[in-house]
């Protein structure tokens, strides 16, 4: 007998009950039997579609049916409910898909397991982890809880039309730029890295000269902008930078007086609109002095006198900033225990990563 996980989903007439009624039909069957179910769920429709929203649950099942066999019977139930099957996305008064079937991994013209979204699916992987929150991806090798925290509650569909743009998170000296390298050469795509030795206001910046961080910030500003605009960047292809673009308020709020402030939050705005949203953010953290340590030994005359206060308070602002994170997912490592100098980690990140962009 294979455990497999099954989801259901309602959008139109009584959406509970066809969940029940496909529920139902499930016990029937031969070869299959209904373990649990998981508490019904209201979401609204992928992609902020013009449609009422569903009912969504996640049923675990014991089976001794081939997934291709069990995927013909779901199919079956889908029809003698009613379902008709439109243009994709479309709505639907039952949908029943394989999550997961043990730890099989198929490809094939008719079934894809695991379900080569589900990821992305806060709806769906609440209702995995209430089933058992430890059950591992078969290719992603994660436990649904964190598949589930990297996500804030939202739902994500990939989207090949938009430029799959990676950044990578973090305060500084937490080692973001080497990742990225060893990322995009694994990745074999664009680099995109911060021009800080180009900035002419820095250096007077962090030697105290607050008149001048108005300045400095701008010049990040624009200079960020003309490297992710929508125009610099390739519908489809993978980009990875070594920062994240958001966090430009993070460094203005530290960094400037009330007047440059309200002057910098003013001229901010259409600068955030022209640029490329992330498909997926690498978040790092590492303590504050294992961050003064490498800030240290990279030996960058200008950051040397950087103090413990100014890295926490950038480290306050990122998790400010993550803990109400909607644009993407958010992959968060800890350098305490993520070892990006060993390739097989660094390997693994990239396979992963994988599941989370969208290539044409």
């Amino acid at each position: 007998m294979t455990i497999a996980y099954i989801g259901l989903g309602s959008n139109l007439g009584d959406r509970k009950s066809f969940i029940h009624k496909a529920l139902k039909m499930l016990t029937e069957t031969k070869d299959i039997e209904v373990v649990r179910l998981s508490d019904i769920l209201e979401t609204a429709p992928l992609g902020g579609a013009n449609q009422p929203d569903y009912l969504n649950a996640v049923a675990q099942i014991k089976t001794a049916l081939t997934a291709e066999d069990l995927h013909k019977i779901l199919i079956g139930i889908e029809a003698s409910l009613g379902r008709t099957r439109n243009e994709k996305w479309s709505s639907r008064n039952i949908d029943l898909d394989i999550l997961l079937f043990g730890d099989e991994i198929i490809n094939s013209p008719r079934l894809t397991i695991p379900h080569s979204q589900m990821h992305l699916r806060s709806f769906v992987l609440k209702g995995l982890c209430q089933l058992d929150a430890e059950l591992l991806h078969p290719v992603i090798k994660e436990p649904m809880k964190e598949l589930a925290g990297r996500l804030n509650n939202a739902d994500f569909v990939l989207n090949p039309e938009l430029p799959q743009l990676i950044s990578v998170a973090g305060v500084i000296g937490v080692g973001k730029t080497t990742l990225a390298k060893k990322l995009s050469d694994i990745l074999g795509c664009k680099c995109i890295l911060e021009p800080y030795d180009e900035n002419p206001f820095l250096p007077d910046v962090y030697a105290g000269k607050k008149e001048l961080a108005l300045d400095s910030q701008l010049f990040f500003l624009t200079g960020r902008v003309k490297q992710l605009t929508r125009s610099a960047l390739a519908a489809g292809q993978i980009t990875i930078s070594d920062y994240v673009f958001d966090k430009e308020l993070i460094y203005a709020q530290i960094l400037l007086d009330a007047e440059q402030l309200a002057l910098y939050k003013g001229i901010y705005p259409p600068f955030s609109e022209a640029v490329v949203s992330p498909a997926l953010v690498i978040y790092l953290t590492d303590s504050v002095q294992n961050c003064l340590e490498r800030i240290h030994r990279r030996n960058r005359p200008y950051e040397q006198k950087i103090e413990p206060q100014f890295l926490d308070a950038l480290s306050r602002g990122h998790e400010k900033l993550f803990a109400d994170w909607k644009k993407c997912p958010v992959i968060r490592l800890s350098m305490l225990q993520f070892d990006f100098m060993r390739d097989d980690n660094v390997q693994s990140l990239a396979n992963q990563i994988k599941s989370y962009i969208a290539i044409q």
